[in-house]
């Protein structure tokens, strides 16, 4: 057995609360290793948190200003030489495009040749796929992407959420909450299969525990129509009946509904409630207007119905929330639609998994003050198109 396959073994067999001490010993014992440590990316998309028992034994690394950093930012390997007989390699650990951390490899500069850093590379994005795998036993790594304490309003957030970004040939997305360990009413959801892209941006009225309950209610039942295999209109009617029922009309779901077929580019569009789509072609950005329908929950039996709209390879589509497009300054001003073009236009050359959290950056200059009164999203997809994949 070569090493490669004898550490994906490794990886494969241990318990889920070993895999940091699997790889270890694999890379230790197959590749010369001298050191080896798995980081995982914070709530906040900050820091990169080591991966072992609380308390942390290591102190986190910030993801824009270190070298683990900079391979998590591009998603290539980056080699850290130390002036010495050795190097440190940092490979991104990534799954279809989900960025969750760093494996951060210090071995001799002599066995770092192309061969070893490719098998690395890949033995990271195994390491990825066997957390994901762990996470259903296992805390240990969910309480490595926190550098706070979360509150129960944003745990219950983060986990009704399919991932922070995926890719495909057609596509890229990347999404991000603010604020990261606060959120409450705020979320995304997506769903992909051979030839169709199902994405939902969802702002639920409330705050603290209540939002939370009523977005994970519509959320669940989005999901119970999408997979009993009904069109986009019985998706929205069927979550708005389940809300409705609960809530009696006194609390209602807002949520911008998409389903793209990937093949062509076309999309069907459902505009219920306050998150809005804006589209970068070129250098341009303007508003998309969909017409406006209720949100749901709000009456009971509401007809819901499609609306057409089309994607041209290159064309990058932002997403947000009313806690963004809405949010006013110091003085009062919202920060409004010019504001968030010039946000989405300088931020043209990053990829689409960077865009979320670069603009709510900009979003809390404008902001000032000591926090946010309402939590904010940002979707980013930028769209490649058939062509592309093929």
């Amino acid at each position: 057995m070569n090493r490669f396959l004898a550490a994906e073994r490794a990886l494969r067999t241990a318990a889920p609360h070993q895999l940091p001490d699997a790889v270890r010993d694999a890379l230790r014992g197959h590749y010369a290793a001298e050191s080896v440590e798995l980081l995982m990316a914070d709530y906040g998309l900050t820091v990169l948190q080591p991966v072992s028992d609380l308390p942390h034994a290591l102190e986190p690394l910030l993801v824009h200003s270190s070298p683990e950093g900079r391979a998590f930012g591009a998603q290539e390997p980056f080699v850290e030489e130390r002036g010495g007989a050795d190097v440190r390699a940092h490979l991104p650990v990534t799954v279809r495009g989900d960025r969750l951390g760093v494996l951060s490899v210090a071995l001799p500069s002599t066995a770092c040749d192309h061969e070893t850093l490719t098998e690395l590379a890949d033995i990271a994005q195994i390491l990825g796929h066997e957390v994901l795998v762990a996470e259903r036993d296992t805390d240990l790594y969910l309480r490595a992407r926190r550098s706070d304490r979360l509150t129960l309003a944003a745990e219950m957030q983060w986990q009704l959420l399919p991932g922070r970004s995926c890719a495909r040939p057609e596509y890229e997305l990347g999404a991000q909450l603010e604020p990261a360990y606060a959120i409450f009413g705020d979320n995304f959801d997506w769903s992909a299969d051979a030839d169709r892209l199902l994405l939902y941006v969802t702002n639920g009225m409330g705050e603290g525990i209540e939002a939370s309950l009523l977005t994970g209610l519509g959320i669940n039942a989005l999901r119970n129509a999408r997979r009993a295999g009904v069109s986009l209109e019985d998706q929205a009617a069927l979550a708005d009946q389940a809300i409705h029922a609960h809530y009696r009309g006194d609390s209602h779901l807002s949520v911008l509904m998409l389903d793209f077929e990937l093949s062509t580019g076309r999309m069907r569009v459902i505009d219920a409630g306050s998150p809005r789509m804006l589209r970068l072609r070129g250098r341009t950005v303007e508003r998309v207007d969909f017409e406006a329908q209720l949100p749901l929950g709000m009456f009971e039996e509401t007809d819901y119905f499609a609306q057409e709209f089309h994607a041209e390879p290159g064309d990058r589509l932002v997403f947000v929330s009313d806690g963004v497009h809405a949010v006013a300054g110091p003085g009062g001003e919202a920060y409004g639609e010019r504001a968030l073009n010039r946000a989405i236009t300088s931020t043209r050359l990053l990829p689409a998994t960077e865009v979320p959290r670069a603009v709510l950056r900009e979003l809390t200059g404008h902001r000032g003050g000591p926090g946010p009164e309402d939590d904010a999203l940002v979707v980013c997809l930028d769209w490649h198109g058939l062509q592309a994949a093929r």
